[in-house]
């Protein structure tokens, strides 16, 4: 099953490393999607641990934590690396060692196989991003190639877009009118 807008998003139980969990250091824990049930998620894929463009993604996200809270909106990022790599890598980069939401550890290639951003080839997972509603039903979703980085306010844009449940014009932000 690959995730497809306006169907059920493919559910998960992971491991999953977050520096916030517990107000403690650092933790490692099972993550679900149920964990998250009748809030909005973030979920995003990136490639690999220390490598170049994804800490600058995984930093923005971070930079911009405050904005998807304020929408209620949980993020969660994903990779074929393990707690162990993500923990490695948070702790040797000084940006990283802000992040504030977890990161999935999808050591089985499953999560990115169900979401249809695995890589078979290399056993990694694309630029993944997906937006998912309260009833977990999968809104919107993007895939990039493994060069090229993601625009965070645009996630924010589209994800204000969705929040209205109105019809929304190119190009449209939050405060401006809606179609509908």
């Amino acid at each position: 099953m690959s995730a497809q807008v306006g169907q059920p998003a493919p559910d998960f139980k992971v491991q999953a490393y977050d520096r916030t969990k517990d107000g403690s250091d650092a933790q490692f824990g099972d993550l679900s999607l149920a964990d998250f049930k009748g809030k909005w998620v973030c979920l995003f894929f990136y490639p690999l641990d220390f490598t170049f463009v994804c800490p600058t993604e995984l930093v923005s996200f971070n930079d911009n934590l405050g904005e998807f809270e304020d929408r209620e909106c949980a993020v969660l990022t994903a990779s074929t690396d393990s707690v162990y790599s993500h923990k490695g890598w948070c702790d040797s980069h000084e940006d990283l060692a802000k992040l504030k939401y977890p990161m999935l550890a999808d050591t089985t290639h499953q999560l990115s196989r169900d979401y249809g951003v695995l890589k078979e080839d290399a056993g990694i997972a694309y630029r993944g991003i997906f937006l998912i509603d309260p009833n977990g039903v999968v809104r919107w979703s993007a895939i990039h190639d493994l060069s090229v980085g993601r625009n965070v306010h645009e996630v924010l844009r589209v994800l204000d877009a969705l929040q209205t449940d109105k019809l929304c014009p190119c190009n449209w932000k939050k405060g401006e009118e809606t179609l509908s």
